[in-house]
């Protein structure tokens, strides 16, 4: 059900893979609460990944973007100005990546020119995508910036590895961002920490279907599925939250305020 929390909106959806992608579902819910998108991710993704699909689906044009790179966000800030006559509202980035992860190499030998790689991905491109939108003032006026996140930030899940510092990085990213872009334009950022999600990125982390699996478990309401996730999005785009910024908001079913559940005791007890 639509109720048009995005009529007239403007926005830029970042890391849209596949059907499986997060993103993917918040581009297909953002178009039907009435906004218009712009779609972007890396080369290599654009060709790789299904986004052409999306793009018709939702009549978006796909500007790719390599996060890392300082021109192509500019160019791409400049093409969302040039589309949409002016500046954007709402941006989701929804990027994330370890080599550490795809290697196989374990947290504590981790190689530090791929650690790095990760951090300017996964972590800096949310700087570098605010920097660039503050300099453009490339977002209007009491927008919104979602960055997804997981709570491996704040807990240690083995084998998440070092997605969980890039994660941690990432969050502080959005609370000093949102300070200065609140302050500026009324612009808020937040984080939203989602249930473990059977997403292309997701699942190349080792042990990724136990994750599943327990926090099904430990969660009152059961793990949150990629298109509740976009429903909370939309909802962090719209005007109903324009005084909500600088959270990590959880939206795991409340795994995260959870000691135990008595699914897990009686699991243990077998």
């Amino acid at each position: 059900m639509a109720y048009n929390l995005l009529k007239g909106k403007k926005g830029i959806i970042f890391g849209a893979l596949n059907e499986q992608s997060i993103a993917w579902k918040v581009a297909q819910r953002a178009v039907e609460e009435g906004a218009r998108i712009i779609l972007s991710n890396a080369p290599v993704a654009l060709r790789l990944g299904e986004l052409n699909k999306l793009a018709e689906e939702c009549n978006a044009p796909v500007v790719g973007a390599d996060v890392t790179n300082n021109d192509d966000i500019t160019n791409l800030f400049n093409k969302s100005q040039e589309h949409f006559g002016g500046g954007v509202d709402f941006i989701l980035h929804s990027i994330g990546m370890s080599v550490n992860v795809r290697k196989g190499i374990t947290y504590t030998e981790n190689n530090y020119d791929f650690t790095h790689k990760g951090l300017d991905i996964s972590a800096l491109s949310l700087h570098r995508v605010l920097q660039a939108a503050m300099k453009m003032d490339a977002i209007n006026e009491w927008g919104s910036v979602v960055a997804l996140t997981y709570i491996a930030a704040q807990r240690v899940f083995p084998d998440y590895n070092d997605m969980a510092d890039n994660k941690a990085y990432l969050e502080s990213i959005a609370r000093s961002f949102g300070y200065y872009y609140g302050t500026k334009k009324h612009v808020r950022v937040n984080t939203v920490s989602q249930s473990p999600t059977r997403t292309t990125a997701g699942s190349g982390v080792k042990g990724f279907e136990g994750f599943i699996r327990y926090a099904e478990k430990m969660s009152p309401l059961g793990n949150a599925d990629a298109g509740q996730c976009a429903d909370y999005c939309v909802s962090l785009f719209s005007d109903l939250t324009k005084m909500v910024t600088m959270q990590n908001l959880f939206h795991d079913g409340g795994f995260s305020f959870t000691g135990v559940t008595q699914a897990v005791i009686e699991q243990m007890e077998k």
